[in-house]
C-alpha cells in the first residue's frame, strides 16, 4: 500500500485516483474548484464514464479515496504526486501548460518530505525538465525530489478497463530509480512496463495518438475515393484489416474523431515540429481530412435538400463526440449543428449524457426528450453518434414523423438496404454511391464525377 495525492479531479485524475484507490493505496485527490470537490465529497461526478461513480463510492466509502482543495493536506503523506491537469490548445496548437506550471509550484511550496512527482497529463516534448526547474525554483527550502513522465492512454467511455487492463505502461525520468517506483505502482497489472528517458515517453504519447488519428484520416480519405468509385469502405476495411500488418482497429469510416486527446495533440505535435523548423506534412493532411469529413457529412445534407438549409430542420441522433461519455469537446456534431444554423437551419438533438453540456456550450439548439421527438417534423435526420440505443430504434415509426424521409448515417451503423426498404432516401460514409449523389454505374463502367459544390 502506497500514500499517492492526485493533483486534479478532471477526467484522467479522477479515473487514476479511484483505480490507484481500487488496488488499495491511500489516495488524496486535490483540485482547487471547490464546487467540483464538494459534490465529490457528495458522492457526484463530475463527468461521466461506465462504472467510475460506483467505484468512487466504493473507496470513499472504505477510507481510501479522499478529495480536499488543500495541498497541504494532499501531500501531508504522499510519497508520489500526480498531475493530471488539463493541458488546452492556445490558436496556433501550442500546448497551454499553465495549469501544470501552478501544479508544479504549489508541490514545491508546501512539499515537506522528499517526492516523486508525476506528469500524467499529456505535455509537449520536454516539460518534465521543465517541471523538475520549476519545482527547483518553486521550494522554499531545498527538499529532495524526482520527476517521472508517465503518460496516459486511456479513452473515454472504457477507462476504467484501459487503467486495469493496459496494453502497456510507459515511464520516463533522468532518475532511473524513481521510473522503477513508479512502475511498482503498475505492477498489480501485469502489463509489458517500458522504461526510457523522460523526452521519449512524452514523444510516445503524442506518437500514439498521432498514428491513431492518422488510420481514422486514412479511411476516411479512402472512403471518400469509394463513394466516387463505387465501392464499399466497410468491405474495404474488412478486407485491409485481415492483414495482420495493417488490423482492424480504427478503420471505421465515419464523421471524423473528436474529443480531448486526438485533436489537440495531432496539433500540438505539428506544433512542435513548427517549432523546431520541420514540416509537419502528414499531420497536417490528417487534419485536413478530419475536417473536411464534417463539411462532407454537411454537403450530404445539403445535397438532399436542393443545395440549400435555409428554414430547413436538421435533426441530429448524438452530440457527445464518441458513445459511452458525456464529453462534447471537438465533437463533430456541434461543428456540424453549427454550420447548419449559420446556414439558416435549425437544428434538434437528442444524446443519452451529453445534452447538459450542449446546453452550456451551443446556443439556439433545440435538445429533444428522445430520438423520436428529434424525428417529428426534421426535413433531414443524422445518425453522429453510434450509442446503442439508437440501434433498435423503430425506424418505421421515425419515418412516419419526418417531414421528409432523409437519413444520414454518418456512422454506417444501419443497413442501407434495410433503410431504403422502409422507405428512406438512405446516405451513408464511403458506401457504394449513396452519399456521392450517384446511384448508378454508368454503361462503361466509370463513375460519373458530381458536380463541385460549394466551400462552407
Amino acid at each position: 500500500m502506497k500514500n499517492i495525492c492526485v493533483i486534479g479531479s478532471g477526467y484522467v485524475g479522477l479515473v487514476t485516483g479511484t483505480c490507484f484507490a481500487d488496488l488499495g493505496n491511500n489516495v488524496v485527490t486535490v483540485d482547487i474548484d471547490e464546487k467540483k470537490i464538494s459534490k465529490l465529497k457528495q458522492g457526484i461526478m463530475p463527468i461521466y464514464e461506465p462504472g467510475l461513480e460506483e467505484l468512487v463510492q466504493r473507496n470513499v466509502r472504505a477510507g481510501r479515496l479522499n478529495f480536499t482543495t488543500s495541498y497541504e493536506e494532499g501531500l501531508k503523506d504522499a510519497e508520489f504526486v500526480f498531475i493530471c491537469v488539463g493541458t488546452p490548445s492556445a490558436v496556433d496548437g501550442e500546448a497551454d501548460l499553465k495549469y501544470v506550471r501552478s501544479a508544479a509550484q504549489s508541490i514545491a511550496q508546501h512539499m515537506k518530505h522528499p517526492l516523486i512527482v508525476i506528469n500524467k497529463s499529456t505535455v509537449p516534448v520536454g516539460t518534465g525538465d521543465w517541471t523538475a526547474e520549476i519545482i527547483q525554483k518553486s521550494q522554499p527550502n531545498p527538499i529532495k525530489f524526482s520527476v517521472v513522465s508517465c503518460p496516459e492512454f486511456l479513452r473515454e467511455g472504457s477507462a476504467m478497463t484501459d487503467f486495469m487492463s493496459p496494453d502497456r505502461t510507459v515511464f520516463g525520468s533522468t532518475d532511473r530509480e524513481a521510473a522503477e517506483a513508479v512502475a511498482g505502482l503498475y505492477a498489480p497489472l501485469k502489463a509489458p512496463i517500458v522504461i526510457t528517458d523522460i523526452r521519449t515517453a512524452e514523444m510516445i504519447k503524442y506518437a500514439s495518438n498521432a498514428f491513431l488519428a492518422t488510420r481514422i484520416s486514412f479511411i476516411n480519405e479512402i472512403s471518400i475515393i469509394c463513394e466516387r468509385l463505387g465501392a464499399d469502405v466497410m468491405e474495404v476495411a474488412r478486407g485491409m484489416g485481415i492483414d495482420k500488418r495493417i488490423g482492424p482497429h480504427f478503420l471505421q469510416a465515419g464523421v471524423g474523431y473528436g474529443g480531448s486527446c486526438f485533436p489537440k495533440d495531432v496539433k500540438a505535435l505539428a506544433n512542435m515540429a513548427l517549432t523546431h523548423g520541420m514540416h509537419p506534412q502528414l499531420l497536417n493532411a490528417v487534419m485536413e481530412i478530419n475536417d473536411f469529413q464534417r463539411k462532407h457529412v454537411i454537403l450530404k445534407i445539403r445535397d438532399l435538400l436542393g443545395g440549400s438549409l435555409e428554414g430547413k430542420t436538421v435533426g441530429l441522433l448524438g452530440l457527445a463526440f464518441k458513445p459511452n461519455t458525456d464529453d462534447v469537446r471537438d465533437a463533430p456534431a456541434l461543428t456540424i449543428a453549427r454550420s447548419i444554423m449559420n446556414q439558416g437551419g435549425k437544428v434538434k438533438a437528442y444524446d443519452p449524457v451529453a445534452m447538459e453540456n450542449v446546453a452550456e456550450e451551443l446556443k439556439g439548439i433545440i435538445l429533444c426528450q428522445n430520438p423520436y421527438e428529434v424525428a417529428e417534423d426534421v426535413d433531414v435526420l443524422v445518425l453522429v453518434t453510434e450509442w446503442n440505443e439508437f440501434k433498435q430504434l423503430d425506424m418505421k415509426r421515425v419515418l412516419g414523423s419526418m417531414k421528409q424521409p432523409f437519413l444520414v448515417d454518418a456512422r454506417n451503423m444501419y443497413d442501407g438496404e434495410k433503410m431504403r426498404g422502409i422507405g428512406f432516401t438512405y446516405r451513408s460514409i464511403g458506401r457504394g454511391y449513396d452519399g456521392a449523389g450517384v446511384n448508378a454505374i454508368p454503361a462503361n463502367g466509370l463513375p460519373a464525377i458530381p458536380a463541385e459544390k460549394g466551400a462552407e
